[in-house]
C-alpha cells in the first residue's frame, strides 16, 4: 500500500454520481484541493452503511476545512444514486468496478469469505493533495466513527 509521501496515478477516469447526476470524471480532477478518499466494498452492507453514515453525518466539516469527500466502491452509479438518497448522502460516489484506484495506491489484498480466497480492495482512506502526493493513510478504517478519525487525522496535517 502507498505511504505518505508518495504520488499516485492519476490519469484513470471514474463514474461517479455528484448531486445526484452521474458524470464521467478524470480522477485527476477531483482533486482540485484536497481530497480524501474512502473506499468501502460494497451499498447496503453493515459496515459500509456505517462508514457512509458517519461520513454523512459530518460531510459538511470536511468542506468547511477544505476537503472534497470521495466515497468509492465496486458499485453502479444507478446503485449509488439510491445509496446516496436512502443515507442523505452529499459528498461524490465513485463506481470502480475495475479497481482503478486501488491499483493505483496499491491497496489491493488478500481476502477470505466463506472459505475462499480472493483479491480486493482494502477498506482504507487516504487524504491526497492536489498533484496526487499521499499526505496520509488509514488503512484499517474504524466504521462506525470513520468521519470522526478523518476528522482528528487531518488536524494533524
Amino acid at each position: 500500500m502507498k505511504k505518505a509521501g508518495d504520488k499516485i496515478d492519476t490519469s484513470f477516469s471514474l463514474e461517479i454520481v455528484r448531486n445526484g447526476q452521474e458524470e464521467t470524471v478524470a480522477f485527476s480532477d477531483l482533486l482540485n484541493r484536497l481530497t480524501i478518499v474512502s473506499v468501502y466494498m460494497k451499498n447496503n452492507t453493515g459496515g459500509c452503511d456505517k462508514q457512509n453514515r458517519s461520513l454523512a453525518e459530518h460531510a459538511a466539516k470536511f468542506d468547511e476545512k477544505g476537503y472534497n469527500l470521495v466515497a468509492i466502491s465496486k458499485d453502479s452509479c444507478n446503485s449509488h444514486k439510491k445509496y446516496a438518497e436512502k443515507l442523505g448522502i452529499n459528498y461524490i460516489l465513485a463506481s470502480d468496478p475495475e479497481n482503478l484506484f486501488s491499483q493505483a495506491t496499491d491497496s489491493i489484498v488478500e481476502k477470505k469469505m466463506y472459505g475462499k480466497t480472493y483479491e480486493g480492495p482494502a477498506r482504507a482512506a487516504f487524504v491526497i493533495g492536489t498533484d496526487g502526493s499521499i499526505l496520509s493513510v488509514i488503512e484499517k478504517i474504524d466504521t462506525k466513527n470513520h468521519a470522526q478519525e478523518l476528522l482528528d487525522l487531518i488536524e494533524t496535517l
